[in-house]
Parts: C-alpha cells; structure tokens; sequence
C-alpha cells in the first residue's frame, strides 16, 4: 500500500481479520497465545493494529485459527503492506508511545471532525505557538530536541493541501482557544490570522463556539476528534469510523459504532451552537487584533 495510507491502515485491517479468524475458532486471547507460545499482550497487539508482523507468523496464526488456504495467502500479503514505512517513522524516537496509528490514521482520512476546548489543533498550529507547547510540555529537551518535534507537527500539516484527496477538515474551537495567551500576544496574533488563513481553504470549515453559547455537549466531552475514511467501489468504507482523543497519560481510540455515534452527536450539537464560519472569522480577526494593541 503506497501513498498517504502509510502502514497503520493494512495492520489495523490485519488485525481485524485475524481478530475475526481468532472469534470463529472459538479461540480467547488466553489460548491463541498458549497455543501460538507468545505472550497475550503481543496478541492484542496484532488485533489493534498497533504492530507490523511478519507473513511466517501471519501463516503461524492462520494454522491455528483453521483458516482456508487463500484466505491465509491473502492475509500473508497483507502482511508485507504493513512493514511499509510512512514519513513519520523518521521521527519514531519522538512521536509518543502509541500516537503514530494516530498519525497514520490522520493520513489516511477522507474526512476530520475536531473539536478543541482549550488549546489549537496540531494540524492548524504555527511553529512559534507548537514551539511553546512543545518546551512547556518537554521541559527537559534542549532545543534541537524541541525544533524536531516542531518541524514533525508541521510537516503533518501539508495533509490540508496536498494534491491528492486532500481530508475535508471540519473545526470547532472553544473561545477559550482564542482567548488563551500561549506564548504571549504576539505569539497568539500570529497563530489567530494564520487559523483566518486556513480557514479559507476549500477543505477546510472552521467555527468558534462562543462562551455565550452557554452548555453544550463539548464541555462535557472534552476535546476530541472524528475520523471517517474513503468507501471502496461498493461504497463501504475502508476503515471504520474512529473516535480519536489525546489523554494527559494516553491515547484513546473508539471505532464502535454506538460509541462514534454519540460523539458524532455531541459534535453536532457544538457545531450548530457555534457562530457560522463568517461570524467565526470575525470574531478570530477582533481578538487577534486585541493581541496586537495589547
């Protein structure tokens, strides 16, 4: 698999697949593992997509879950996909534990729904206002260490505008996003007009919910974001819909559909209690512009 699907889109199909197999044996973690002689956790592993396997051990589990021989061949192809390398794995040593099938997800997608309480999402942030978080968040890194990291979030943005299918991004921020001052007033200046600026892709909706709005359902969810992904000539999708949200100690991923449906509800509800995207903008360039004076 080529292009900006990376290697998290064949090892989570993988990983289904072989969850499947595992279910119609009748077989739990428990004795897969016993009878495979490898730990369980590496066998969630492998179900979640959150490792690449080798075509010999795909053939090992395939045996053992009874599957039919073209199944396994083709399951032992798909093996191969997942060793493949997207950009990001240039940076392993500074992606946290678990965030790259987040990135290869982000890469993969037709469609992005975020929502963001308190601070701007990686993908519209400007290197200086990253570069804070990044130090406030690694406060023992030396610079080199930081600029890196910097240089990784922004190289993510490129998404927006690539040629090729780029993601429909829905966005909704918070009014506190706005009002928060990381890095200081010219800092925020600068990262509110550049959210003006792209805001005004084609791809891109952006809305500010207001403080007036008063409750609604982000402030119960917290942040979080809503991947769907391309359909094939059936009009299926490629993957499932996934439910994305960055915890302080962990990453949080939901593609059931009962659990996508009530954040696709929560997010709709935050989209329609936001100021339309002209109102959005307005009040974007007021408070940049307070930041300027100030």
């Amino acid at each position: 698999m080529e292009g900006p699907t990376g290697s998290t889109v064949p090892r989570r199909q993988l990983g289904r697949y072989l969850r499947d197999l595992r279910g119609q044996a009748r077989l739990t973690v428990r004795a897969a593992a016993r009878k495979l002689e490898w730990s369980e956790p590496k066998i969630w592993r492998i179900e979640t997509g959150q490792t690449s396997l080798r075509s010999l051990d795909v053939k090992a589990m395939c045996e053992v879950y009874g599957a039919p021989s073209d199944l396994t061949e083709a399951l032992m192809g798909l093996a191969k996909e997942t060793k493949a390398r997207g950009w990001w794995h240039s940076y392993g040593d500074v992606i946290p534990e678990g965030f790259d099938l987040f990135i290869g997800l982000e890469e993969a997608a037709s469609q992005v729904s975020w929502y963001e309480s308190e601070l701007v999402p990686g993908l519209l942030q400007t290197p200086d206002y990253a570069r804070t978080i990044m130090r406030a968040d690694n406060p023992h890194e030396d610079d080199s260490e930081i600029d890196r990291r910097v240089f990784l979030r922004i190289e993510r943005q490129s998404l927006l505008t690539r040629v090729t299918d780029p993601p429909t991004l829905h966005v909704v921020l918070n009014e506190a996003v706005l009002r928060r001052p990381v890095g200081g007033h010219h800092v925020m200046a600068g990262q509110l007009y550049h959210l003006k600026e792209v805001s005004e892709l084609p791809n891109v909706r952006l809305r500010v919910v207001p403080f007036a709005a008063g409750l609604h359902w982000g402030v119960m969810s917290g942040p979080f974001g809503i991947l769907r992904f391309p359909v094939n000539s059936d009009g299926r999708d490629t993957e499932p819909p996934t439910v994305y949200a960055d915890g302080f100690t962990g990453d949080l991923y939901l593609d059931k559909p009962k659990e996508v449906e009530r954040y696709d509800a929560a997010f709709k509800d935050i989209w329609e209690k936001s100021l339309n995207e002209q109102a959005s903008q307005r009040l974007i360039s007021d408070v940049a512009g307070s930041y300027e004076q100030g």
